[in-house]
Order: C-alpha cells, then structure tokens, then sequence
C-alpha cells in the first residue's frame, strides 16, 4: 500500500466515522468477537478483494481475512467471497466502506468484461477513458483491468494528447504537434503523443506532419473509421472515440482499430450487488 492510498482510507473512514461510530459503541462491547461473510448477490466480476483487505488491515491489524474468491472471477448469486473474523466493532465500523469500494470495483470489472467478450476474435482493445469519480480514479481503472481492460492514460501527466480544444486554442493542428514535440524534448520527458482529428482533412494532415504515436477518431462512421484504418495503414496506433454504444462496438472493432475508447466502462456503472452479513 503506497502512502497516497494510506491517506486516501484515511479519509474515507474520517468521512464516515468522524468522531464515533456512537450505534455500533453503544451497543456492542469492545472485547465481543465474530465474523462477517462477503456474500454476492448479483452475477458479475468480483473486483476489490485486495482493496478490502487492505482497507479492513488499516482500521485493526488484528482482522483476519479469509478469501475464497480473488480479484478477477466470475462470481454468481450465493457465492461467499470472504469471511473476517475478529472485534465486532471493526467489523462494523468498516462494512460499509469496504462494501461501497467492492460494489463499485466489480460493477465496473463487470461493464467491463461485456464489452472484452464482445471484441473477442478482433484485434481491438478497450480504453477506459479519464470520466472517473473524483477521487476514486485509481480503483475504478484498476477495476478496468481486472475486468479485462486497457488503462488509457491514468491523469494528465503520463500522456500527450492533443484534443479539438486544444487544437483549436493552439492554432491548428500542426502547431498543436509542434509545440507538444518541443515541450517533450525541452522537458526532457518521455510522453507518448495521440491527436484527435475529427475530419478526413485534419487526418490528411497529421499524415503529413507525422511526430506522433497514436491518432483519435472522434465521431467517425463506422464507414469512415474503415476508410481512415486503411489510410492510416499501420503507420500510427488508431483509436476510435465518441458515439460508440455496446450495439456499435463490434462493427468499430471489424473496422480494424487498436483501441475503442469507452466513458461508459466508469461513468455510469452500476455497482454490483453484495453484502457484509454476520456468520
């Protein structure tokens, strides 16, 4: 556990405890002991057992943690995924954050693993994108990879990539390309670049320019997206973005992209259903 997500559980449980959990001190004594199960109660993915044990190991150490379902399985209804053993009161006291982490993780890991089933026999990869909860970005993308996803980039720090904006703001798209070449070689960074054209003539002139690794397509056809794939002809990594539903998702991937990029698989997932019940 890095001391970033130490500070972030930190404030989750100063967020939901403050000064007492004054229902559970009130009536449970410190010193009972028992256990609780992770129980499913929805067929999907099971994401965020790893989370939870870390999370149940910040708030008392002396938890004991038994999982029989890792990160990454299909689970169905009934499936017991854990069992804790120790104070009752801790057990109590970090139900409900473990259970709002674990059900969001594994609705993602879930949306997830729909839409890599439907790009099985294809080439094409899916992209999570940065339309994440704030805060919350490190799981939900983790929780894409359990799912069988591709991390696009984690923030704005580990990428280039050149939108309309910031097209439009930069003059065009070859200054945009320009600037953000020289940004690299002055700062002494390492940054892959990706550009998104939204026509045929801003394509035909990053084709021209060159200098990057990976060209967006925003809004394309899936007619269009075959005839800029075969443009571009393996020359830059090609990805396709904006409009695409599940229904679409396989015809974009036929087109041949590497990737399809996809707001969906984080910003509006519905948590999987679990609960934390006493054994």
């Amino acid at each position: 556990m890095n001391d970033n997500f130490e500070q972030l559980i930190k404030l989750w449980f100063a967020e939901d405890i403050g000064d007492g959990d004054h229902t559970t001190l009130s009536c449970i004594p410190a010193t009972a002991i028992g256990k609780s199960q992770l129980i499913v109660k929805e067929n999907g993915v099971l994401a965020g057992v790893e989370v939870a044990r870390q999370i149940f190991k910040a708030f008392d150490p002396d938890l004991k943690m038994t999982i029989y379902i890792k990160d990454g399985a299909q689970v169905k209804v009934g499936d017991i995924a854990f069992i804790v053993e120790g104070r009752i009161q801790s057990l109590l006291q970090t139900e409900r954050l473990m259970l709002n982490v674990m059900q969001r993780m594994s609705g993602v890991a879930t949306r997830t693993s729909q839409y890599v089933k439907m790009l099985e026999g294809t080439n094409t990869r899916v992209l999570d994108t940065r339309k994440t909860t704030p805060g919350l970005r490190l799981l939900e993308k983790e929780a894409v990879k359990i799912g069988g996803g591709v991390n696009h980039r984690i923030g704005l720090y580990d990428m280039i990539l050149l939108k309309d904006n910031h097209v439009d703001f930069a003059g065009g798209i070859d200054k945009a390309i320009i600037r953000a070449q020289n940004y690299c070689k002055e700062k002494g960074k390492e940054l892959k670049i990706e550009i998104e054209v939204r026509s045929f003539d801003e394509l035909a002139q990053v084709m021209a320019i060159g200098g990057v690794d990976r060209i967006m397509l925003d809004n394309f056809s899936v007619e269009n997206t075959r005839k800029a794939v075969e443009i571009i002809a393996g020359k830059f990594e090609t990805e396709s973005s904006g409009g695409i539903t599940f229904d679409t998702l396989r015809q974009y991937a036929e087109c041949g992209v590497d990737f399809i990029s996809v707001g969906a698989l984080t910003h509006s997932v519905k948590s999987l259903d679990l609960s934390f019940k006493a054994l």
